[in-house]
């Protein structure tokens, strides 16, 4: 059994030795570890997975965020303790625990009435801004059709992301309009 620990890890050591920049590291370890964070932030996506976004797009800027209690190790705010690591609250009520959010207005989007946070959130960390589990400028089209929304009269020319003109999780006006 020693010998495989040993083999296992002279394996990995000549492996991240081949990885001779941040980006090359990141790949060899994600690889073999989940949850591995992306390299400090450049300001642009590491070489290999700019080579898959459109090269008419400039490069999105990468950052690391957190939540706060998976930061901190603090596992046990939302997960009970021990080897079966269920939530302490049921799914839909866990980030309500934590999070204020009065759910007070007459249009609520239909993942946070639902108590769906983690549709647009990622609860332990993203590279997106607030959590998201994507970028926030082709966000809703992962549930909305773009098609079905473009032909209207309102989003002729408009360039600008949805969140611009709707809010993400409620509002007092028809189709969740600021």
């Amino acid at each position: 059994m020693k010998v495989w620990t040993v083999a296992a890890s002279v394996s990995l050591a000549a492996v991240l030795s081949m990885g001779c920049n941040a980006a090359s590291r990141y790949q060899v370890l994600s690889f073999f570890f989940d949850g591995v964070p992306p390299p400090a932030a450049t300001g642009a996506i590491p070489e290999p997975a700019a080579k898959m976004v459109d090269e008419t797009v400039k490069p999105r800027q990468v950052g690391y965020r957190e939540h706060g209690p998976f930061a901190a190790k603090l596992c046990h705010a939302c997960h009970e303790p021990g080897a079966t690591n269920a939530l302490v609250a049921p799914g839909e009520q866990l980030c309500f625990r934590c999070h204020e959010l009065r759910l007070d207005k007459p249009y609520i989007h239909g993942p946070l009435a639902s108590g769906g946070c983690r549709v647009c959130h990622d609860p332990h960390s993203s590279q997106y801004r607030y959590l998201l589990v994507s970028e926030s400028d082709s966000f809703c089209f992962h549930c909305h059709e773009r098609q079905s929304l473009t032909p209207m009269s309102a989003h002729e020319g408009i360039a600008e992301q949805c969140t611009t003109c709707h809010d993400a999780h409620m509002a007092d006006k028809k189709h969740l309009l600021r």
